[in-house]
């Protein structure tokens, strides 16, 4: 077994640390403007204006089976969806507010479509639930409301009662964690608190609070009532309450994330989009390569750690174009190579520093099976010192054809490649130790 120990998790995260790889899903009613999904609070857009996208909002396109197929093909094994995000529109038919998808064109509840097509496939379902509500009435304005440049911010707050919110919140958890079925992750997003938001240097004018964190949100009832709708769940750490889950956001890191104050190893999930926003953007033109998609992936597993990676489907309901070839580029390379992916974690600790320059291991949690990832396509060899005598057997992962090796008197061993790459973005060794 593996010699790294986590830190204890009130959640099961022992199937979660063993599937590693999850699609999140940013879906609402900023998929209209097509220009991400902060453009309220980016573009400071009044409410009177919003609310066309909200009269508009019609995914008639919208196919959850055809996401889930794409999903498993693209060898995902859990699912995060947006049932709410920060601009306050609810995906499900909620009983707290009349500013959801059922009062739409759509007309009827998406959440509950995606929750049975996903199941259906085999995915363990997740429900991503904003902290933060611009729509709500009672929902102070802050530093990152779309309000927070009126000149009657201060005026509008007066008589918003967070208190009030923090019930809705806690109301619309208890509709998610009952009416669905088993729900295994449940994700919050996010508190934003410190210095730098407590007295915004931009609004000193203004009277504002800066941030909001778990005195807000009344995070230990949030969370218990979670816990006892749904036990065994898995829940992040953006509530400012420790739960399960450490969420870097939109970087790689690069060593497995530990405890800020135990130094404790930790159960943690980099967040990363195709391109660089959440939710769908027409325009935006940073979409990775397939090289990177694979590569985050690997490097993701090789330091401990799962990979969510998000699709930002159109305002009608498709996954686009861009979309559907970056999870094509997944399911091309997992097809073959899963194996180094599902169960495997960060190389033992006297084989890890082995790892040649251009290359990458995981190792399976049994540690009976090594894979080196070849970033760099070597010239017909690859020396990997120190392994002499542990090497019972080698082959490519994508074939299973023999790779012949020799054991050398420096204690390294010299793995015999073909000169032409595989056709595969990042070919893989599987090695059988001994």
């Amino acid at each position: 077994m593996s010699s790294y120990k986590t830190r204890p998790t009130p959640g099961d995260t022992a199937w979660f640390r063993r599937d590693r790889f999850g699609m999140f899903i940013h879906w609402g009613s900023y998929a209209l403007p097509a220009r991400g999904e902060w453009v309220k609070q980016n573009e400071m857009i009044s409410e009177e204006k919003y609310e066309k996208y909200f009269k508009y909002f019609d995914p008639d396109l919208y196919d959850p089976k055809d996401w889930a197929r794409r999903a498993k093909a693209a060898g995902m094994k859990y699912v995060v969806l947006t049932t709410k995000h920060h601009e306050g529109f609810c995906m499900f038919d909620t009983k707290y507010t009349d500013y959801k998808c059922t009062n739409t064109k759509a007309g009827r509840d998406l959440v509950r479509e995606y929750v049975d097509a996903f199941r259906a496939e085999g995915l363990r379902i997740g429900f991503y639930y904003s902290l933060i509500d611009w729509h709500h009435p009672d929902f102070t304005i802050d530093m990152r409301h779309p309000r927070r440049n009126d000149p009657d911010a201060e005026e509008q707050n007066r008589g918003r009662d967070m208190k009030k919110y923090a019930r809705y919140m806690r109301d619309q958890v208890m509709e998610l964690l009952t009416n669905y079925g088993k729900i295994d992750i449940l994700w919050f997003d996010f508190s934003y608190t410190g210095p730098k938001y407590e007295n915004p240097p931009q609004y000193p004018w203004m009277g504002l609070k800066g941030g909001k964190g778990k005195d807000d949100w009344e995070a230990e009832e949030l969370i218990a009532l979670a816990r006892k709708l749904q036990p065994g769940i898995i829940i992040d750490n953006r509530t400012q309450l420790e739960q399960d889950l450490w969420t870097p956001e939109q970087y790689q890191p690069e060593e497995w994330i530990r405890h800020e104050e135990t130094g404790e190893l930790v159960t943690w999930e980099a967040c990363q989009t195709f391109s660089g926003s959440w939710g769908y953007h027409r325009d935006q033109t940073t979409w990775k390569s397939p090289e990177m998609l694979i590569q985050m992936l690997i490097n993701t597993v090789s330091l401990g750690g799962n990979l969510l990676m998000n699709v930002g489907p159109t305002a009608r309901g498709y996954l686009d174009y861009r979309a559907e070839a970056a999870l094509g580029v997944y399911a091309d390379w997992m097809r073959v190579n899963a194996r180094s992916v599902y169960g495997c974690t960060m190389a033992e600790p006297d084989i890890l520093p082995l790892c040649p320059n251009g290359c990458r291991f995981t190792q399976t949690e049994d540690g009976s099976r090594l894979y080196v990832h070849l970033y760099s396509y070597p010239f017909k060899a690859l020396k990997i010192p120190g392994l002499a005598g542990r090497v019972d057997y080698a082959q490519f992962l994508h074939d299973a054809s023999e790779i012949l090796f020799d054991e050398k008197e420096d204690g390294s061993v010299v793995f015999k490649l073909p000169v032409v790459k595989p056709p595969k973005i990042v070919p893989v060794i599987e090695l059988f130790l001994k």
